[in-house]
């Protein structure tokens, strides 16, 4: 299946702009998506910590994936 992902913060510039398109298996879970995400974008590996929206809504590494799903990639915030 093919997956639009959006970046937001620092995750815009390592993948190089606002989105992404990938395909995956169709029984792709979060899990995957992080594993192909960091093998073809190595630096996101480096961020303390980034999270995965799936429909507006935080995503488990073990929630399934589906062609429709709206993904996002969330970085670390700081602020003050």
């Amino acid at each position: 299946m093919k997956i639009k992902i959006l970046a937001f913060g620092i995750s815009k510039d390592i993948f190089g702009g606002s989105s992404i398109n990938l395909e995956l298996c169709n029984d792709a879970t979060v899990y995957n998506l992080k594993y192909l995400l960091e093998r073809e974008y190595p630096r996101l590996k480096q961020l303390a910590s980034y999270m995965v929206a799936v429909n507006n809504e935080y995503a488990l590494p073990g929630d399934s994936l589906h062609e429709r799903d709206e993904i996002a990639i969330i970085p670390p915030v700081s602020g003050g």
